[in-house]
């Protein structure tokens, strides 16, 4: 007997609205998920100060990322497996065995354009909005599927355990330092971002990461004062020099047992010449360590940020730094330290001494040895590493493995080093080029 059940039945127009019902719920996990992890937190946060609760709730539920994507995408291949399977058991009652390829056909272009590409289209137009909209109810789906995403995850580490990858529980998803720094560095490769403004921000976050050691400057280079000479002396030396705080030692430069500053050194030499019938012979019973102030030693591992903020707690400007040992190795100042951000600061006194780069005509570059490679990097837009030294001259020995002489040639790290003056054992000038 044959079958005369309708095919245009309600159970047809049931199905066909649980299928819509489902692409629909499809379309919101799909956009939630763009909306959700395409918004900027911090135009969020500054949403949510200012009382928006639906920004509040989305940086809730962006806190933990995995558990975050692992319960939409749960949700979402829910609702699509499901949809697909009621399509193609409508269409295989409607066409027959023919309704499996034409529902695959019909369904991929439904989730397609409706649930993938409209949806998402949508959110990362307007990111944070949409994300403001649609947190409260993904911190409800992500609630609910807490404990499948769970067991899902202990599953996946497993599995990735397996093949050798191992993922720390504790670390963050996402690295802000990370975040900030690539997005700024993509900006300058697309000519939004100035280069001056990249070094800027970028030598700010760096901070944290260099040590005094890095930028100090090395103790063959600091102008002192041996606390043995005559009152005149040490007057006339301080006058000559282009600094306002200068060491003072005992014996051996590197007993350092203060430190002077010229303000402080004339006024007590003032006082001394202003009374009447006063003279220079008068100065022969002055102490320079009466007007010292006691020298401030850090050690040479401590970090930027942290000399920085003690510089500003102490209300000095001025450090000697030692090593392990405490054998002097340098100093530093909170003007070095600004010149990481800022870039070389100058006035009327200091003099022009600092390494540069000279190109030649045949397209390279001579570098004196003692420039940094943070100097060079920022100045070239190169990216030559410096976690195993700090100058040109240090990276040079440390690739060479020992102290080239004038004219060895070296090629390491995408560049051509030729040596081109060397005195003792230091290295004065070099020729670099990209290969």
């Amino acid at each position: 007997m044959p079958d005369t059940t309708p095919l245009l039945d309600t159970a047809f127009w049931i199905t066909s609205g649980i299928i819509i019902l489902l692409l629909m719920f499809s379309a919101f996990f799909s956009g939630s998920e763009t909306a959700l992890t395409a918004a900027s937190r911090g135009k969020l946060r500054r949403q949510a100060d200012k009382g928006d609760k639906g920004a509040q709730s989305a940086l809730d539920v962006t806190e933990d990322t995995e558990r975050l994507i692992g319960a939409v995408l749960l949700g979402n291949n829910l609702v699509n497996i499901l949809a697909a399977s009621l399509a193609t058991a409508l269409f295989t009652r409607l066409f027959g065995d023919g309704g499996i390829a034409l529902a695959t056909l019909v369904m991929t272009l439904l989730v397609l354009v409706f649930a993938e590409v409209l949806p998402k289209t949508y959110a990362i137009t307007n990111p944070e909005t949409a994300a403001a909209r649609v947190s409260p109810i993904i911190q409800i789906v992500v609630t609910v599927f807490s404990p499948i995403i769970t067991e899902i995850r202990w599953f996946v580490r497993l599995v990735l355990r397996g093949f050798g990858v191992k993922i720390d529980d504790d670390c963050p998803m996402l690295a802000v330092r990370e975040e900030i720094a690539g997005a700024i560095s993509l900006g300058h490769s697309e000519g939004v971002v100035k280069k001056e403004d990249r070094d800027r921000i970028l030598g700010a976050l760096d901070l944290n990461e260099r040590t005094v050691e890095e930028i100090m400057l090395h103790r063959s280079k600091i102008e002192m004062i041996d606390v043995g000479n005559k009152p005149r002396e040490v007057l006339a030396q301080c006058l000559a020099s282009a600094h306002t705080r200068l060491p003072l030692f005992r014996d051996a430069p590197d007993n350092v047992i203060g430190i002077i500053h010229a303000k402080d050194l004339l006024r007590a030499i003032h006082e001394i010449l202003r009374k009447e019938d006063a003279s220079l012979d008068d100065l022969k019973g002055f102490d320079v360590l009466d007007v010292a102030k006691k020298p401030y030693f850090v050690p040479e591992t401590t970090t930027l940020d942290d000399q920085m903020r003690q510089f500003l707690r102490r209300h000095t400007h001025f450090a000697l730094v030692v090593d392990e040992y405490g054998s002097l190795q340098g100093l530093i100042t909170l003007e070095d330290i600004l010149e990481e951000i800022v870039g070389e600061i100058t006035d009327e006194f200091d003099k022009n001494d600092e390494p540069g780069i000279d190109k030649t005509e045949d397209g390279q570059f001579v570098v004196e040895g003692a420039m940094t490679i943070r100097d060079l990097n920022r100045t070239m837009d190169w990216s030559l590493p410096d976690e195993e030294a700090v100058t040109v001259a240090g990276l040079v020995i440390h690739e060479s493995q020992m102290i080239p002489a004038e004219g060895q040639v070296f090629s390491f790290h995408g560049f051509r080093f030729e040596v081109l003056a060397r005195q003792d054992n230091r290295i004065m000038k070099l020729k670099i080029r990209p290969l």
